[in-house]
């Protein structure tokens, strides 16, 4: 949050499981429950004894110590992706199952801001029995605790609904932590080991602000006021089971002082029951909720309704986060998207090429150092934007060198270890504004692009060359179709685009050449219009410019060079679409009211328009219309704050451009912005939208957004996150916007939607001047969004797919050769042009095609056997395993044709890299067979009997049948 991994490690976070762990060996009745596998695991590696280990196997045991949740953070819920929660929960558990055979069966989701709906399908699809969250609206839960509605069963998907429901506790008033006032005295409550001390812990153990040891004079007090804060409690929950968090944020990292003071006090409470009334011991969230379920209640069921935004108070609405630091979101998704490409390019190599020259273990441990830093980010004070500066510098740096690795590995598999060493360099490009070719006219480049997507793709691919007389050719020398035209960022490059169709999984390779003569590129041709003053524009006479493609026509208003409509071609409907930037100011001075900062927004008024003029310059080829728009200040003005560059292409004949053609492409530029400012895009049409917006939640469902009007803060609180796709719509059409990365998003008028796309921002609240939190971020981002519009059964259609596309866009790797032509070490060549290993149908996803490296049995009593005795597999990783993902991308009912279930032959889809042998079906990450999974079922009115569920049908000699909005887990195994 605002310390380096490694200054939490030291000042606290080591000496939790070191003194928690000595600790509970003294006393058999201490338990304790530990969530993140970040922390634990470097503990585990880098601090632990043998006996602390020994001693954690055996407090495991006796369910002593609980895991719960066990991913490798505690992720955020409103800004993330569902693939990325998966892989972090993924890698927790794995670990832990592989390490002590645990599985965890119950969340504790504390602390993210505001809670998804696609949090609770999860977790169940993971095999827990309940789920734990805390932050929900402060009115929403003052009402739910009078009412005794704090705990339901939540049916988070309509269309798993109750096959994948889970029992939901909410955290009443006091949240996950103890009170931390207490009468009689004025130090920290209930917490005898005082603040963690940064960076070094005391070298006497003597902490800041440590509580009045218990003692005979003061123990009474203590019970009665803990005693009275059960009672309060109590009121607000149907069973007589109060669930009383003991500790807070860095807590325990001195155990002793807190258990021996916590034992006297629960010793003398259960002496005094008359008086009291109350009995207390200590638990895991496991007892509490075993404690729960065996009162045989009837619950209230919950549907598919989420809840965000999160608000504290009138004027603290959680929805800045939504966007802060928007270049780490961007950065974020591309290294879990590459992380993604990498995963199956690996596991179709080592099927493929069982005897290579490339150590494998060297690779998985690329891969690793990958998918640790995507999980890590994921922190919901992570990707949220809501860490401290050099924080946020040290999750880059771990994606940024992730990247890196798979990069290299990549290139390494097709370039072939020595080839690209003789050759010169291979590099590739992770930032896009890296990805050049070098400029030499006697040197032939190549770029290598590998789709990573299930099924074929037809798209464009931008590089950055040095000159405009190019040409490309494929692996049979044919010529590409290919644009260049000067670059929207750098004067002195230009942009070739090329065009690429490349089948699911595979990959092709381009040679890039000067031009000799032969055929060239299209250039596109630039035409600069004069910058106009919009607030004088002349609204007589309407000039109007239209740029075509065979799906759209878009018209810009040449009095403003502002767009003015968009018409969707086949159905000749036409929707009136204006687009603007415009400003919320913020106040920075907590005298003068309430803030914004890293997670807050809090706008003083409506946002404002910034620009009063606008250029505009359209460049246009045989393949593409560029047009970008420059937003000014004044007329007068030297540089502009924003740009769009809108992007139509136009698909040569003999192309599938079905997708190509139905995207228009906007790439924004936004900043340096002034301080306390926050950027929005506004999109205004004439739809009669009813201001009711649609968002997806983690890029798995919709939520429907409706407007609501409250007595204060109305703006900040009808904002909520778009992680890929939001939409408005009227009776008949859509417009739909596709993002690759998220976004704080709202619409705040009929017709209109508008996107958050930067904040900067400064206050003075001491907390935040502390934590350095002020988010004083003066980058530039660039963010990409898709807009498609058309008729309701259209889009539905697209934007799933499209959805994809802009998510795992073609990776691009370039090599250069001297005189030769490139010769590829023809390792995956047969791969290259050739179909495509893996193929699903239009309503699948493959979600995940993996290499895990997981030592463990995949038959459960094997696997506890082999721990107890301890001959766990050590050595090298398991290569033969595939972990294998099926997600169906519709809901029940949103397609006649797409949401119906879809039958696979897992052994004709995988032919492609082998002959399957044997397939296991497991639960989400892997650690249950799914025919051994019985989870807990909780009595409904709609389900009157209690008992365990079996939630998924099961496969049949390699037949499964996916349902809509399923998520299927295998292991494979090839011969």
């Amino acid at each position: 949050w605002f310390f380096f991994l490694q200054e939490s490690m030291h000042a606290y976070a080591a000496n939790v499981y070191t003194s928690v762990v000595e600790e509970l060996m003294k006393g058999k009745q201490r338990k304790f429950i530990a969530v993140e596998q970040e922390f634990f695991r470097l503990w585990w590696d880098a601090v632990a004894t043998d006996t602390h280990k020994k001693h954690v196997y055996q407090l495991l045991q006796e369910g002593r110590l609980e895991f719960v949740i066990g991913g490798q953070v505690m992720h955020d819920e409103a800004v993330t992706l569902i693939d990325d929660q998966i892989l972090q929960l993924t890698e927790g558990h794995g670990f832990l199952y592989e390490t002590f055979g645990v599985r965890p069966q119950f969340s504790w989701h504390v602390d993210p801001f505001g809670a998804s709906a696609t949090t609770p399908t999860l977790f169940a699809l993971a095999g827990f029995n309940a789920h734990l969250i805390s932050r929900i609206d402060y009115d929403l839960k003052a009402d739910m605790q009078k009412n005794k509605k704090l705990q339901f069963v939540w049916q988070g998907s309509p269309s798993l609904s109750e096959r994948q429901e889970i029992f939901t506790h909410v955290m009443d008033q006091y949240s996950y932590c103890t009170p931390s006032h207490i009468p009689f005295s004025n130090r920290s409550g209930f917490y005898w080991n005082g603040i963690a001390a940064f960076p070094d812990p005391p070298k006497d153990g003597v902490y800041p602000n440590m509580s009045l040891p218990v003692t005979d004079t003061n123990i009474h007090l203590y019970a009665q006021t803990m005693v009275a804060n059960i009672k309060e409690r109590a009121a607000w929950f149907q069973t007589s089971d109060v669930l009383w968090p003991w500790g807070c944020d860095k807590q325990f990292f001195n155990a002793s002082v807190q258990y021996s003071n916590m034992d006297l006090l629960l010793d003398y409470i259960n002496k005094h029951y008359d008086q009291f009334g109350v009995t207390v011991q200590y638990a895991t969230v496991g007892d509490y909720f075993h404690a729960v379920y065996s009162r045989n209640l009837t619950w209230e069921i919950r549907n598919s309704q989420d809840f965000l935004p999160y608000s504290t108070e009138p004027f603290q609405a959680w929805t800045g986060f939504y966007t802060s630091r928007s270049t780490l979101k961007g950065i974020a998704r591309r290294a879990s998207s590459l992380l993604y490409a990498g995963e199956s390019f690996f596991t179709l190599y080592v099927r493929k090429h069982p005897a290579s020259s490339i150590c494998k273990c060297e690779a998985l441990k690329k891969l690793q150092s990958l998918r640790w830093a995507v999980s890590e980010v994921q922190h919901h004070d992570g990707i949220t934007g809501t860490e401290s500066p050099k924080v946020k510098d040290m999750y880059m740096n771990n994606l940024m060198n992730g990247m890196l690795n798979v990069k290299k590995l990549m290139a390494s598999i097709i370039f072939g270890m020595n080839n690209a060493k003789r050759n010169g360099e291979v590099y590739s490009s992770i930032y896009r504004k890296d990805s050049g070719i070098p400029g030499a006219k006697d040197v032939h480049q190549y770029v290598v692009i590998y789709n990573p997507l299930s099924w074929n793709i037809t798209t464009f691919v931008k590089v950055s060359v040095s000159h405009l007389a190019m040409s490309v050719y494929d692996e049979l020398g044919h010529s590409v179709p290919t644009q260049v035209q000067s670059s929207s960022e750098s004067h002195s490059t230009y942009d070739l685009y090329i065009l690429v169709a490349i089948s699911g999984l595979s990959y092709r390779k381009y040679n890039v050449r000067p031009l000799n003569g032969e055929r060239s590129a299209f250039i596109g041709q630039s035409v600069k219009y004069k910058r106009k003053d919009i607030t004088h524009a002349d609204q007589q006479s309407q000039e109007l410019l239209p740029v075509v493609n065979n799906c759209y026509q878009v018209l810009f208003d040449q009095n403003t060079n502002l767009m003015h409509s968009i018409t969707e071609r086949a159905t000749n409907q036409t929707v009136q679409l204006t687009q603007e930037f415009l400003e919320y100011h913020v106040n920075g001075d907590v005298i003068k009211g309430p803030i914004s900062d890293n997670y807050l927004f809090a706008p003083n008024a409506s946002a404002v328009p910034v620009s009063k003029a606008v250029g505009l310059e359209v460049v246009s080829g045989n393949l593409l219309t560029e047009i970008r728009q420059y937003f000014y200040s004044n007329v007068t003005s030297q540089d502009y704050i924003y740009a769009v560059y809108t992007r139509m292409y136009t698909v040569p004949e003999g192309y599938d451009g079905k997708l190509l053609c139905h995207r228009i492409e906007q790439e924004y530029s936004v900043g340096p912005l002034e301080l306390n400012r926050e950027a929005v895009l506004r999109t205004s049409t004439n739809l009669n939208t009813k201001q009711q917006l649609y968002t997806d939640s983690n890029g798995y469902q919709i939520q429907k957004r409706p407007f609501k009007t409250y007595v204060n803060n109305t703006v900040a609180r009808n904002y909520y996150p778009m992680v890929q796709t939001a939409y408005i719509e009227d009776d008949t059409t859509r417009l739909m916007l596709l993002a690759e990365r998220a976004h704080g998003v709202s619409s705040q008028g009929n017709g209109q939607v508008e996107v958050m796309l930067h904040r900067r921002l400064w206050n003075n609240l001491q907390w935040d001047l502390n934590y350095n939190l002020t988010l004083n971020d003066s980058s530039v981002v660039r963010p990409v969004i898709w807009l498609i519009l058309g008729a309701k059964a259209l889009t539905n259609i697209l934007y799933r797919t499209s959805g994809l596309a802009l998510e795992h866009r073609p990776v691009v790797m370039f090599g250069a050769l001297s005189g030769d032509k490139p010769k590829l070490s023809g390792q995956l060549q047969q791969n290259s042009i050739h179909s495509s290993p893996v193929t699903v149908p239009p309503n699948l996803h493959l979600q995940t095609l993996s290499i895990p490296g997981w030592r463990y049995s995949s038959n459960h009593a094997e696997q506890v056997l082999s721990i107890r005795m301890g001959k766990q597999k050590q050595g090298d990783m398991d290569f033969t395993r595939v972990l294998l993902r099926i997600r169906h991308l519709y809901e029940v009912g949103e397609d006649p044709v797409l949401s119906q279930p879809v039958i696979v032959n897992l052994k004709s889809l995988l032919k492609g890299l082998g002959s399957v042998m044997v397939v296991e079906e497991r639960s989400l990450t892997g650690t249950w067979d799914v025919n051994t999974l019985k989870r807990w079922k909780w009595k409904t009115a709609r389900y009157p009997s209690k008992g365990l569920s079996n939630s998924t049908e099961t496969s049949e000699n390699y037949i499964v049948t996916v349902h809509p909005k399923e998520i299927r887990t295998f292991f494979v195994y090839f011969q």
